[in-house]
């Protein structure tokens, strides 16, 4: 059974789906911008923001875009009426989802999330009735070109990170949540820029979905990230690569 995270797989499949990338960006520049209003603008001084300015790279996304959403937290605007919120549920199959907004409505960002859950075989819950099924981590993500899995475990380890995971899909790099700034810049200079680098949900027990559940689940999930509110969607669910190469047919 191999696993596939839910990031890995959105992530490569937007990479092929030029109309979406506008909407992408649009979330990142969310994202760099709150980080910015919430802590500072510099990003030696603020890792969360350096995180998103990761993300916004790995994205490939202009350098002008990056630094008008860092400007726009500087002189207010849109991120005075942005909050975060984070839903939680069971999906087909049984699958804990975690699902984080950035919202400036959060009645409209609820009733939609909740009829995602709810026209697609889910049940949406309470804050913390899945959260157990993860664990909150640091995750720096590399392309599998950087290097052999050797070479990044011992990267990994001088930079102070706790796990690594190496696959054809790339190397993930787990710390600490609160190491991430650290361990992200030890590997900036020993690998140069990561894909991206980020807080996220490891989870604990990954639930295997069968062959009939999987493409009602993978709908599932693509109907909450195309929604505009939602910044990241974690869930603890593997699909064994017969079926996923399957469904890719």
């Amino acid at each position: 059974m191999a696993g596939h995270s839910k990031f890995k797989n959105i992530m490569h499949r937007k990479g092929g789906q030029d109309a979406k990338r506008a909407q992408l960006f649009t979330k990142l520049a969310r994202e760099i911008t709150v980080s910015a209003k919430l802590g500072q603008p510099d990003p030696d001084s603020n890792p969360r923001l350096r995180a998103a300015i990761v993300a916004a790279r790995g994205q490939s996304m202009p350098k002008d875009n990056i630094q008008r959403a860092i400007d726009k937290a500087v002189s207010g605007g849109d991120a005075e009426n942005l909050e975060e919120l984070r839903y939680e549920g069971y999906g087909p199959g049984n699958v804990a989802v975690i699902v984080e907004c950035l919202t400036d409505n959060r009645n409209r960002t609820a009733a939609e999330i909740r009829t995602a859950f709810n026209k697609n075989g889910g049940t949406m819950g309470e804050t913390g009735s899945v959260a157990f099924n993860f664990d909150r981590v640091g995750l720096v993500h590399y392309p599998e070109k950087v290097g052999g899995p050797d070479a990044v475990l011992e990267a990994a380890i001088e930079a102070g990170a706790d796990d690594v995971e190496s696959s054809e899909d790339g190397h993930d790099i787990y710390c600490a949540p609160d190491d991430l700034n650290t361990v992200a810049k030890a590997l900036e200079d020993a690998l140069g820029d990561p894909e991206f680098a980020r807080l996220d949900w490891r989870p604990l027990s990954p639930v295997a979905v069968e062959e009939e559940t999987a493409p009602t689940l993978l709908k599932f999930l693509d109907i909450l990230d195309d929604n505009d509110d939602v910044q990241r969607v974690a869930a603890n669910y593997e699909i064994d690569d017969a079926i996923m190469e399957k469904l890719g047919a």
